[in-house]
């Protein structure tokens, strides 16, 4: 199976940044229905950190290209999502730091990393409504097909289903956590916009156009 080469992970980050630019209106819209309606402004922060970081020469080190990456997105978005986004980079980047290429078992190992080092500084878990509720079946639907041997382009298929799954199985229910939780029962029937962001992010992670489902 195909290997990803540090040039690769430089295009995604830079897919990332697009997407998250090309999105803050919607954030922006999902937020102030539940939150305090500033996600956009921090979608457009991150942007424009991760595509001055993209810029730059990479490191001949993948862990340490993506590890730097959320400490760039720590500095220029210190909000509840930068922290969680930046915390996932770094410790994606720890378990693969060293090598300069990265196999799909690798890729599975630095998301399941992610979303417990969400989970960890978040204080979620499944069902709260937050952008666990699609990064943790994303995680597991991606190892679950590698293990069955997908090739890479139809395990990150799986990844993005499984976690459009996942956001539209919390809509219906009460937000939890942070400033959504205060609103109660209205964010009932709305879409989160921490687990939007999520599949913006890994739907351009995964280099997969809008309509895929």
């Amino acid at each position: 199976m195909a290997t990803v080469s540090i040039a690769q992970v430089r295009g995604a980050v830079e897919r990332v940044a697009r997407a998250l630019s090309a999105h803050k209106d919607r954030l922006t819209e999902l937020d102030q229905a539940m939150g305090d309606g500033d996600l956009g402004i921090t979608a457009g922060k991150m942007a424009a950190a991760l595509s001055a970081y993209a810029a730059d020469e990479p490191p001949d080190d993948a862990g340490a290209y993506v590890a730097q990456a959320g400490m760039a997105l720590n500095r220029a978005a210190s909000s509840s999502l930068g922290t969680l986004l930046a915390t996932a980079l770094m410790r994606a980047g720890k378990e693969v730091r060293g090598q300069p290429e990265l196999a799909p078992d690798d890729l599975a190992r630095m998301l399941r990393a992610a979303d417990t080092g969400i989970q960890e500084r978040g204080k979620a878990k499944p069902g709260d409504k937050t952008i666990i509720d699609v990064v943790h079946p994303a995680a597991a639907a991606f190892e679950a097909a590698l293990a069955e041997g997908a090739e890479l382009e139809a395990a990150a298929a799986r990844m993005l289903a499984a976690a459009l799954r996942g956001r539209d199985e919390v809509t219906p229910l009460r937000s939890r956590i942070g400033r959504a939780g205060w609103v109660g029962e209205r964010t009932m029937g709305l879409v989160d916009p921490g687990c939007e962001a999520g599949i913006i992010i890994l739907r351009a992670i995964a280099d997969l156009p809008e309509e895929t489902a």
